[in-house]
């Protein structure tokens, strides 16, 4: 039984700890998810919103991806 495609996408941004959209895209084809960049965006706003990811432009087609890390209060 495969993961989720969320669970997988956060897991590899996590590994990755920043990657481009790109880079994350291919990673993806090559472990064998039939995903294109339209599910790929909707799967990184979903991420976003839960407040798990950031994503910014990191050039005029390229966007990087990175995990939030969370602030741990003392």
């Amino acid at each position: 039984m495969r993961p989720l495609l969320k669970n997988y996408v956060y897991e590899k941004i996590k590994q990755a700890k920043n990657i481009t959209d790109t880079d994350l895209l291919n990673e993806l084809v090559k472990s064998g998810f039939d995903v294109n960049m339209l599910t790929l965006n909707k799967v990184l706003l979903k991420l976003e919103i839960l407040g798990l990811i950031s994503v910014s432009w990191a050039g005029k087609d390229k966007r990087r991806i990175e995990v939030v890390e969370a602030l741990q209060s003392t």
